[in-house]
């Protein structure tokens, strides 16, 4: 994974560098267009792979990304970059792979999503003896349990983990949609 991460990372900053040099004639339009389709399209493809992945992995991908914005907004390298990405309306890398997961658990509970994957997102009140729980009725899922750090990055293990973090009143809102949309 540290070899797919490192060779991303290798083709993004060459893509930075090409673009650093027309970016005196584009405007900032233009290059968050060009970022987007060069940069993150780049950091988004498969980035759900990374979840548990080590802080150091996370950190290079963050630094493409850091990189990127300070490109588009013409900031130095030693300015506080939490208000640029704001300002951009960007996720920090290890926030996108949450969003993706969470976005994906979603359409398992919809139904949107492929069967293998929707079986891995079980919520608590369908399992047998649990429908009087208090976790029941607020939309969480089943978490499997597991012995060994490989075994969290699994989806069956990290995305119901993921869903469950959520605020509560978020799931128990879409707990409620979904008991709505099927009556």
């Amino acid at each position: 994974m540290a070899d797919h991460v490192t060779a991303v990372c290798r083709s993004c900053f060459v893509q930075l560098r090409q673009l650093c040099l027309t970016r005196s004639c584009l405007s900032m339009d233009s290059a968050k267009t060009l970022v987007h389709a060069f940069i993150s399209s780049r950091l988004d493809y498969c980035n759900s792979l990374l979840v548990g992945a080590a802080d150091c992995v996370i950190r290079k991908l963050q630094g493409v990304q850091n990189a990127a914005a300070r490109l588009i907004t013409g900031t130095c390298k030693f300015d506080h970059i939490t208000s640029i990405l704001r300002n951009l309306h960007w996720l920090l890398v290890h926030l996108q792979i949450k969003y993706k997961i969470a976005m994906l658990v979603n359409k398992c509970l919809w139904g949107l999503a492929p069967l293998y994957l929707a079986d891995l997102c079980q919520p608590v009140v369908e399992l047998a003896g649990r429908q009087h729980l208090r976790s029941a009725a607020s939309g969480k899922l089943s978490v499997q349990r597991t012995a060994t750090t490989i075994g969290r990055r699994n989806f069956a293990v990290s995305s119901p983990d993921i869903w469950n973090s959520l605020p509560t009143d978020l799931l128990f809102r879409h707990c409620r949609r979904q008991h709505l949309h099927d009556t």
